[in-house]
């Protein structure tokens, strides 16, 4: 087993064209200069086990940011899981156009102006795994490597696959009610088509949230697979001396 190392945990804010918005930072408590991972939360909000996931990725040596994207609201911006109706509805409040595209952009700007950080990744669940779509979608000059975990993916941003310039890794679950298997074809499809360095990975038997230990629709095979899949993209696309690098 390896050795856990020190972390720094802090609950920080990103200034967005909107106001402050909170976020989880984490990384290695050693100094030095680390790649970076902008981790994007599920429907249920920045939960405990969204933290959870940052301090996982930050203990194999990234700094990572998770920041609240509900911070427009005045409501409770986080839900239990069975409270998917209310999460749900909130979700859909986002506005998936200027405002989310600001927060994603002022996120990846406070990584980047901090003398610790390195080439940025991108992931996220649910939520965030489309999040994380429409990221490589909008700002590839800025990242390094998207991998989205059960996104659901609008229209708009297949077609915006044209500007995807960084490798993308995408997980799905072949039993998600909400992402179909002719929808991710569909994606697969758009990336063949244009030319672009990616890899989907379908686990056939797993359900959307497969990756949350805390959900029922958790998948462990699939979830381990998953996470040793996900640090060895990292590994191979952020670390300076592998950038150019394929999957």
């Amino acid at each position: 087993m390896p050795v856990e190392q020190a972390l720094e945990q802090a609950d920080v804010t990103v200034a967005t064209p909107d106001g402050q918005m909170p976020a989880f930072l984490c990384k290695p408590a050693r100094s030095g200069r680390f790649p970076a991972v902008l981790l994007l939360m599920e429907a249920f909000g920045l939960t405990s086990y969204i933290r959870d996931v940052a301090t996982r990725i930050a203990q194999e040596g990234y700094v990572v940011l998770a920041p609240d994207l509900y911070y427009r609201e005045p409501t409770n911006h986080t839900f239990s899981y069975d409270q998917v109706d209310a999460a749900m509805a909130l979700m859909w409040q986002l506005d998936f156009g200027p405002p989310i595209e600001n927060d994603l952009k002022a996120a990846i700007a406070y990584l980047k102006a901090r003398p610790d950080t390195d080439r940025i990744g991108v992931t996220g669940f649910c939520l965030g795994g489309g999040l994380s779509f429409l990221a490589a979608c909008r700002f590839s000059a800025e990242i390094a490597a998207a991998a989205p975990f059960y996104g659901m993916v609008l229209d708009e941003w297949i077609e915006a696959v044209q500007d995807i310039t960084v490798p993308m890794l995408l997980f799905f679950g072949g039993q998600d009610p909400f992402i179909g298997s002719d929808r991710v074809q569909q994606i697969e499809t758009r990336f063949q088509q244009l030319g672009k360095t990616y890899t989907v990975q379908v686990y056939p038997d797993a359900n959307h949230g497969f990756f949350c230990h805390e959900r029922e629709s958790y998948h462990p095979a699939a979830a381990d697979h998953a996470w040793q899949t996900l640090m060895n993209f990292f590994r191979l696309h952020l670390s300076p001396e592998k950038c150019s690098n394929k999957i």
